[in-house]
């Protein structure tokens, strides 16, 4: 039987995948995404997860802006969306967006075969495509300290390694991290019956303002609102991403490092305050395996403490690295250039193999802080479809994936 051949195949069926899978089609490009709808979102957030992002930057993108996510459930100011709910808008815009343009096999490999990307899927199957679009999320890029990276998954996880935190009740953990993942995630194990801590490097904690939804003609100017909060860096960095592109290297990741960092929402205090235990200003710098796990922890003054628990969960965010993109083929990640571990990137984010691109957080480290949000979802996916339009149907339609 002869391997089907298609214009874009879609890797991943998150909210960037989706986004594009609904631009792609909306242009009439032949294309498949594949992935479950809405998978890490489901699997790999732990239930009771409330979303940091505020109900107006969590639209997902599509042609004509009909499916954002008041079209599913309409919010009231400042109300924060559940992480189920989310998800069920997810899968709710890949019916009406996507269709049956999905294929809810997962990718197993990409590699390259007679001038087009071959994809194995967990079905067996394989498919051949023109060209490859990488909608990878957050997963492959989990982050976990060089101190605890040894330590079997028994005795340390990452944050997004859990959905359901009730299997921790009755046991002592400590949670590594200051943001909003690390906040929430302890948040949850305490409600769930566990004792629990905070270790982090930061000397104190921080929280975001109550949102305020009439504000005075002062304030708006002083600091407008954005999809990435207040000020107007937040302003240009969430509405000018193709901008961003074009700075310098270094500033690119000043400006990805330093906005929106660790703080927990502001809903989530009163919950927090008095549940979970802290222990802040101390840098982890050894640990070891006994009956539980022990942790040796400097403090600024250069004091050294141990502290023993039950288990360890690394909430410490992701780094991209495209050495980390395993189902890529050896010979194609070779080929990705890179500055750094993050992937260069075309104002279409196409990588340095044509007709293979990337979006998301891959792509942070080019057009800036959007690209970790669902916020950026609808520019990413505008801008990806040009690219694709442009190298499909364009004179300098591409015969085989190679380095540019």
């Amino acid at each position: 039987m002869r391997t089907p051949v298609i214009d874009v195949a879609i890797v991943g069926a998150g909210p960037y995948g989706l986004s594009v899978a609904a631009h792609a089609l909306g242009a009439g490009l032949d294309v498949r995404v594949f992935g479950k709808p809405m998978r890490a979102w489901e699997q790999h957030m732990p239930r009771g997860m409330l979303l940091k992002s505020e109900p107006d930057a969590s639209h997902l993108g599509d042609p004509d802006g009909r499916y954002g996510l008041d079209a599913f459930h309409r919010y009231a100011y400042g109300e924060p969306v559940p992480v189920d709910r989310f998800a069920a808008y997810g899968k709710w815009f890949r019916a009406r967006a996507v269709g049956q343009a999905l294929d809810e096999s997962e990718v197993t490999a990409v590699d390259t075969e007679g001038g087009l990307f071959a994809l194995s899927l967990s079905s067996g199957e394989s498919v051949l495509a023109r060209t490859t679009v990488l909608a990878l999320g957050f997963l492959p890029f989990a982050h976990r300290p060089g101190v605890v990276a040894a330590l079997p998954p028994s005795a340390c996880t990452h944050s997004s390694d859990h959905h359901e935190l009730s299997a921790f009740a009755g046991r002592d953990v400590t949670v590594l991290g200051a943001g909003q993942s690390a906040l929430e995630t302890a948040t949850l194990l305490a409600e769930a019956g566990a004792g629990v801590r905070i270790v982090a490097r930061a000397g104190a904690l921080a929280w975001n303002d109550v949102p305020v939804h009439r504000r005075s003609i002062m304030s708006r100017v002083r600091a407008p609102r954005s999809s990435l909060g207040s000020g107007w860096p937040s302003v240009a960095w969430s509405r000018l991403p193709g901008a961003v592109r074009y700075l310098p290297e270094q500033a690119r990741r000043h400006i990805v490092r330093t906005t929106l960092g660790p703080a927990g929402s502001w809903w989530l205090r009163e919950r927090f305050d008095g549940a979970v235990a802290v222990n802040l200003g101390t840098r982890l710098t050894a640990c070891e395996q006994r009956d539980g796990i022990r942790l040796h922890l400097k403090d600024a003054s250069g004091a050294v403490t141990t502290l023993d628990t039950e288990h360890v969960i690394a909430a410490t965010g992701y780094r991209v690295d495209v050495a980390r993109i395993e189902i890529l083929g050896e010979h194609l990640r070779r080929q990705v250039a890179s500055s750094g571990p993050a992937p260069r990137l075309s104002r279409g984010f196409e990588t340095s193999v044509t007709g293979l691109y990337l979006v998301g957080l891959a792509a942070a480290a080019t057009f800036g802080p959007a690209m970790r949000f669902v916020c950026g979802c609808d520019f990413a996916a505008r801008r990806v479809t040009a690219g694709l339009v442009g190298r499909l149907r364009g004179p300098r339609r591409a015969t085989r994936p190679t380095a540019s």
